[in-house]
């Protein structure tokens, strides 16, 4: 005990907490990331022991909450993230003689025995997909298409701008993400630099693209014509290449939306049916814009491409797609 600094003896994890991150964390991440990082941390070890002193936490403390968190039902990648922090915090602790020893290691956090089911839509699917969209007429419609013509995230869907798209060398650029998130109840939304460093990447056009691309540039031109002043380009984001119809950037949140719409669509024509063959409706399984990711990696496992040139595609480094 004689190496611990007793200037610090009464700091709380709180404290301590917002000390580490403020110097060690927070200048080395992505600004949209600070808050979900904070409030994972407050809804988790911060709520529970957030106001004990460091030097009295002990190991059982950290065991105690985990179990406590597993059985309210958090997910376990949750909160191994969340013990990740604290061990990283606590840590440095140790290093700034605040405490004699790291109470966060020699934890038992459960594995996870639930099989993920990563949804991807079938041909005939993606098919019946795109059908609705166009037959309803969709703003949408060359928005989806490159959904599945590409694989990309929603963020980096919402980000792309039309100087990223090179109709010469027919290829689209990923240089940036669309980031939105609710912080004190507060809207933020700002184009942020991509995922990982795999996530720049340059995707050549596939199929339609190129010709969805130009779809989409002509019916945009002539809503900005028609909506005149009404055309929503906000400042910081204007040229995006997918917007509302309106003009506004297109978030997770509308993405999602849209897409339950045509899912929603497509299962009335199927409920009205089977009303009128007697028989109970197949309903069409939801869908969410990662699932349109990983249908374009099927389709092209499908047709035999090198699962090298698919991670190169679709920005990511390891076998599992993410």
């Amino acid at each position: 005990m004689e190496n611990i600094d007793i200037r610090n003896r009464n700091i709380t994890l709180n404290q301590w907490f917002e000390e580490w991150f403020d110097n060690y964390k927070k200048p080395y991440i992505k600004p949209s990331s600070v808050f979900p990082m904070r409030s994972k941390y407050n809804n988790t070890f911060g709520a529970k022991i957030g106001n004990k002193k460091l030097v009295d936490i002990h190991n059982i403390d950290i065991q105690n909450i985990i179990n406590q968190l597993v059985e309210e039902g958090k997910a376990v990648s949750s909160i191994r993230d969340a013990l990740g922090r604290v061990r990283d915090c606590m840590e440095s602790a140790r290093n700034n003689r605040i405490i004699p020893i790291n109470p966060c290691f020699d934890i038992r956090v459960p594995t996870e025995n639930k099989k993920v089911k990563r949804r991807f839509l079938s041909v005939e699917e993606q098919n019946i997909f795109l059908k609705q969209a166009q037959q309803d007429g969709d703003w949408y419609f060359e928005m989806f298409c490159i959904m599945f013509l590409t694989g990309v995230r929603v963020g980096e869907l919402g980000g792309l701008q039309w100087n990223d798209v090179d109709f010469e060398q027919k290829c689209i650029r990923i240089n940036r993400s669309l980031s939105c998130q609710y912080e004190q109840g507060v809207k933020k939304m700002e184009l942020t630099t991509p995922k990982t460093h795999n996530s720049y990447r340059t995707i050549p056009f596939i199929g339609e693209a190129e010709e969805m691309l130009l779809a989409q540039k002509k019916k945009q031109e002539q809503a900005k014509k028609r909506l005149g002043k009404r055309w929503r380009e906000q400042e910081g984001f204007e040229d995006l290449v997918f917007t509302t119809s309106l003009g506004s950037p297109v978030t997770r949140y509308v993405a999602e939306k849209q897409i339950n719409k045509v899912v929603e669509a497509i299962n009335y024509a199927k409920n009205l049916q089977s009303v009128l063959e007697g028989r109970e409706p197949k309903m069409f399984e939801s869908v969410y814009p990662h699932a349109i990711r990983h249908s374009f990696a099927s389709r092209c496992f499908e047709n035999d491409m090198n699962p090298k040139v698919v991670q190169a595609i679709m920005g990511i480094s390891i076998t599992v797609l993410r």
